[in-house]
């Protein structure tokens, strides 16, 4: 079997850094003038050995799932795609099934790594070293989740939608293994990027969670803001001022050897609020912090592997709207970008390198607002 490498990503790969974050989608719309399909995300997996309360996907998750489609076709489909720069590997746990990683994830990445692509994984590390250090050769980012100050938090966090939790004990190893794992990923030369959500849970203790996420090697702090949706829906939510001073708290007190991510914010340049401009400027400003655009719908579509659907994001509640089985991915976002919901999240302020609110960030916020007539004040 043999896939065209002919088609380069745009732009020669580099490091990544702060400077160099090609899942943002600012970078296409500074090369093309436009958003352009250049990231995939790919669901391969609905089996998870947790059950975490802020899951996004956890009423997706099963004990048993269905055969997937042929990987060969995926292949065919990611070849088509003219301006491809990265590609996600999601599920559940992508890791979980031996036969997920041998058959599907190292193919998937040794063609990234042929192709020039870049490439992330989204796993919670808690399964034997074995499994991971397949990945070392191939594999740029490992992405985990990490809402804990100790084996306790990640016993009541990690376990509160399993019908079945382990006893503390048990999860405590897993605890211990992730952060074990974490070390020795990051020894060996990969960027492990551990995620935190700002939610009621962290937001007293989000500084407590950098030093432990530090500790453990990792070179990246990404965090977002918690949103209700899907799974996590019911989960009491934070004011803005909240979130806030949690960012405050963080910048305040965090490792500047650690590149640290901001997500899905619900802070704007072109905010009436002085206070959160202000925010935005000191994030803008310090070296080594980075405020990401949400790439969902912007420059990334996700494919699931079971059935072919194509989305928008893995934990929308915005339907399919089309199938790799018929239909190109690039002719697919060019229908995803003509649609009305895509065009009421539809801003960009090159000014401020800002591409507006995600699709859940307008609803909760911003549901009458209209980004186009506003201006940013920097």
């Amino acid at each position: 079997m043999s896939h065209s490498t002919s088609v380069s990503p745009a732009g020669a790969p580099g490091a990544l850094a702060p400077d160099n974050d090609p899942w943002d989608p600012i970078d296409a719309l500074r090369r093309y003038g436009r958003h352009r399909l250049t990231s995939v995300e790919m669901t391969v997996s609905n089996l998870c050995n947790m059950r975490c309360e802020h899951c996004a996907v956890g009423d997706t998750l099963v004990w048993r799932e269905p055969g997937k489609l042929p990987l060969a076709h995926m292949l065919r489909r990611l070849d088509e795609v003219e301006h491809l720069q990265t590609i996600s590997i999601t599920g559940g746990e992508p890791s979980f099934a031996a036969s997920t990683m041998k058959d599907y994830i190292l193919p998937l990445l040794r063609y990234a790594r042929e192709r020039g692509v870049r490439t992330q994984i989204n796993s919670n590390l808690t399964l034997d070293y074995d499994r991971y250090e397949p990945l070392l050769a191939d594999l740029d980012v490992m992405h985990i989740s990490f809402n804990y100050r100790d084996a306790d938090d990640f016993h009541h966090i990690g376990f509160a939608r399993s019908p079945h939790p382990p006893p503390r004990e048990a999860a405590a190893r897993l605890y211990e293994r992730m952060i074990a794992n974490a070390r020795r990923l990051s020894d060996g030369g990969m960027l492990v990027s551990a995620e935190s959500m700002i939610n009621y849970r962290t937001h007293l203790h989000i500084d407590a969670i950098h030093r432990l996420i530090v500790e453990m090697g990792c070179k990246r702090h990404e965090v977002h803001p918690m949103y209700p949706s899907a799974f996590a829906a019911d989960l009491p939510m934070l004011s803005r001022e909240d979130m806030a001073a949690a960012i405050e708290r963080l910048l305040a007190s965090r490792d500047r050897s650690v590149w640290m991510l901001f997500g899905t914010l619900p802070f704007y340049a072109c905010s009436a609020s002085p206070s959160e401009r202000e925010l935005l400027r000191r994030l803008r400003e310090t070296e080594g912090v980075t405020v990401r655009n949400d790439p969902d719908g912007r420059n990334r579509l996700n494919v699931n592997l079971f059935t072919g659907d194509v989305f928008v994001t893995d934990f929308s509640d915005v339907p399919a709207f089309g199938n790799i089985g018929s239909d190109r991915l690039d002719a697919l976002f060019e229908r995803w970008l003509g649609s009305e919901l895509a065009r009421s999240v539809s801003c960009h302020c090159p000014a401020a390198d800002c591409c507006g609110p995600n699709l859940l960030v307008k609803e909760m916020y911003y549901r009458e607002t209209d980004f186009s007539v506003r201006q940013a004040v920097l």
